[in-house]
């Protein structure tokens, strides 16, 4: 139970009762905060004035929710035992329920009971007509009642356990004394079994999806029996007027309380939603030439608040583009959509190897900005409006195309490796086909035939020795020495032209080796008076 000191509003810490309850509504309602205690401080929401800042009063929010169109469940209790005749407290209950009536929706149900010895039921019907609902309470308290506020509350929890009742529901008690009942009431104390039934049949509400707040107002000092509506209902709020005259005030707050949960109610199908962003036109752009035009849509998923983005931009993830056409705010009613036209700057990246090509890829949206909702301050702290701070994006990506890279970088490349080649084998020919100078000297290994004398030029010697015989070939292989570079000969020869036959052996400069039965006499240098035979030809 919340109990504030007299004379101040009351504070009435939110007590998340979520794990208790089942259903969307009952998180829902956790999730707001509604609390007694805190509305108390709220009665300048009521009329419908804006700040300076255009932030809207809860007025004004009441009406764009048409709270009127949501019922809610009010049960009245008011005790009409002997002593509500002193202060003339009767007379104020009846004349100060009066706006506390007129506030209510014809939506609305309204119980009112007195008890004093018993409840009695006086009115039970649809709000709407204060007259007819005052007109049922007796013009006087009951001068030998007794006070059985048990008695009242079981009513009470009785009125709300009908079928067809509303999901917001409040008890209000007004009561100027202790329990106090009658012999045979089943609710002889304050204490005991009977008030733990009341307890667990409000908690059993509460679990069936009825969010119950209560409000007790004490009308004199001695009035500790107003705490009892706390011991039943958890979450309830004792009210403590100065004096009997603050009494409509206070049933004013006790009614701005149902408004808020209402709303709260309401607003809980909002929760999680917020703005989306996605590419209203996904035809593929070409955006070689560094621009083109584009459509974002930005949508609204709340059904019931007004959202509001700052800071707003947009790019394009993991490309170099730019983004222009955007607010840099933009409000967006309920469920609204605006599309924009964008123009999208730059060109696609070319990727590690920047060569000419044509580059095709999927731009998706990457959104900034803030999202709030202009309701948030008046509201607070009673309801959280949970929602999302940044613009969330949707849909399938953009397809964009381009021309990118250099086109003299390919040829370039291809020409380098071209030019590595050459050099490559410009360097292979040089070590390993150098060109030739000196003589081959060929003669049988038992002599008995004059010798073949072949000149060595260019890079390459076919052999056709003409007296000793046979076809073979000659090249040289560049060597590096302590001397300087040597070229040997690499021999190859077949004595009879057959593959079979065929031996290789390699020579070194001013060396001689035999190959098939033949010597091979390797002079580097060739006698200058030596004329060329023409059994060798140099290639």
């Amino acid at each position: 139970m919340k109990q504030p000191a007299g004379g101040h509003p009351p504070t009435c810490p939110h007590r998340d009762r979520a794990a208790e309850r089942a259903g969307r509504t009952r998180r829902a309602l956790a999730r707001t905060g509604v609390a007694a205690a805190a509305l108390l401080t709220l009665i300048s929401f009521a009329a419908p004035t804006a700040s300076a800042d255009a932030t809207p009063s809860r007025a004004e929010i009441y009406t764009a929710l048409n709270l009127d169109d949501q019922p809610a469940d009010h049960v009245v209790l008011v005790d009409t035992s002997g002593s509500m005749a002193d202060d003339g407290r009767y007379d104020t209950v009846r004349t100060t329920l009066r706006p506390f009536l007129d506030g209510l929706s014809t939506e609305d149900h309204v119980a009112l009971f007195t008890f004093d010895s018993r409840p009695e039921p006086r009115y039970i019907g649809s709000a709407g007509d204060t007259g007819e609902i005052l007109s049922t309470l007796p013009d006087e308290p009951s001068p030998a009642g007794g006070t059985d506020i048990g008695a009242a509350l079981d009513r009470a929890l009785g009125e709300l356990d009908r079928g067809g009742a509303a999901e917001v529901a409040s008890v209000v008690l007004l009561t100027d004394g202790e329990h106090s009942p009658s012999d045979g009431s089943p609710y002889p104390e304050a204490t005991g079994a009977p008030w733990t039934e009341l307890r667990e049949r409000a908690a059993a509400l509460g679990e069936r999806g009825t969010e119950l707040d209560g409000y007790a107002l004490p009308l004199g000092s001695g009035a500790t029996g107003a705490e009892l509506l706390g011991d039943v209902i958890e979450d309830s709020t004792v009210l403590r007027p100065d004096g009997i005259e603050d009494l409509g005030a206070y049933l004013e707050r006790a009614g701005d309380g149902v408004r808020v949960r209402k709303a709260g109610l309401l607003l809980a199908e909002d929760e999680g939603k917020g703005i989306t962003a996605t590419w209203a036109d996904r035809r593929r752009r070409d955006v070689t030439d560094g621009t083109n035009a584009a459509s974002v849509t930005l949508t609204s998923t709340t059904r019931h608040v007004p959202l509001t983005v700052k800071d707003l931009g947009l790019s394009v993830e993991g490309e170099p583009l730019r983004v222009s056409g955007l607010p840099s705010t933009l409000s967006l009613a309920p469920g609204e959509s605006r599309t924009f036209d964008v123009r999208l700057r730059g060109t696609l990246s070319d990727g590690p190897l920047p060569y000419r090509r044509d580059r095709a890829t999927d731009a998706r949206l990457k959104m900034s900005g803030r999202v709030a909702s202009e309701w948030e301050r008046a509201l607070a702290p009673d309801v959280n409006l949970q929602v999302p701070r940044e613009v969330r994006v949707t849909g399938a990506a953009l397809p964009l195309t381009a021309t990118v890279g250099s086109a003299v970088l390919l040829p370039a490349v291809i020409g380098g490796l071209v030019a590595v080649l050459v050099i490559a084998w410009l360097r292979w020919r040089r070590l390993h086909r150098p060109r030739l100078r000196g003589e081959l000297v060929l003669s049988p290994v038992y002599g008995g035939q004059l010798p073949d004398r072949i000149p060595l030029s260019g890079r390459r010697v076919e052999l056709r020795p003409q007296v000793i015989g046979g076809r073979g070939s000659v090249h040289g292989r560049r060597r590096s020495t302590e001397q300087g570079a040597r070229i040997d000969l690499l021999i190859r020869y077949t004595p009879d032209g057959s593959a079979g036959r065929q031996s290789d052996a390699t020579c070194l400069p001013d060396g001689q080796v035999v190959v098939n039965g033949v010597s091979f006499t390797y002079r580097s240098e060739q006698p200058a008076d030596r004329v060329p035979a023409a059994n060798g030809r140099a290639r």
